[in-house]
């Protein structure tokens, strides 16, 4: 590992810009360092799940992720980076098709809910979906690569379907949309 911080704070960044992983100064509010935070605010959600009781296979499939999203920041972080490949995204389809092999086949809206790391689950679902977006975003400005786009896409799925798993698991059971509450 390279340098190691030994004083945390810097005073660079008083000024509101911060140095991305090439040495470049942005603004704090760029497109770049809004999506590699929200990717690391991603990260933190799934670190609440894992506070969680939860079944050990979800428990190795999360803290893969989290690795793979700090890989993901740091891609961010570093233009012309690359981190994520075409094979992180083929593992997450593949454990997200395991996963769901499991569950019966969906006929209507889950609410987010279904225990506390279901809960949890859909909170990251949902911060991962924005983080996709502000990538997005990012490639409007700057070259992005694909395979990031792709992998938030499916890490997304992963976790809705993560969090099937985990409400059934829970005994809390999903929380289902009704529809016709109103008629």
């Amino acid at each position: 590992m390279g340098n190691r911080l030994s004083k945390i704070y810097t005073r660079t960044g008083d000024d509101g810009s911060t140095g991305l992983g090439d040495g470049s100064r942005v603004a704090k509010d760029s497109a770049r360092v809004t999506a590699y935070g929200t990717v690391d605010e991603a990260n933190s959600a799934i670190g609440l799940i894992l506070a969680c009781e939860i079944p050990e296979a979800v428990r190795e499939v999360l803290v893969a992720v989290q690795h793979q999203l700090f890989d993901l920041g740091g891609e961010l972080c570093i233009p012309g980076h690359a981190a994520i490949q075409d094979a992180d995204i083929e593992r997450l389809e593949q454990v997200l098709d395991r996963f769901n092999a499991d569950l019966p086949p969906l006929k209507d809206f889950i609410l987010p809910g279904g225990g506390l790391a279901a809960a949890h689950g859909h909170l990251a679902r949902t911060i991962v979906r924005r983080a996709e977006r502000e990538v997005v975003t990012l490639s409007h400005h700057d070259a992005v690569r694909p395979q990031a786009i792709r992998y938030l896409n499916r890490l997304s799925d992963l976790l809705f379907v993560l969090c099937r798993v985990l409400a059934r698991e829970s005994g809390h059971g999903e929380v289902l949309w009704n529809h016709e509450r109103r008629r």
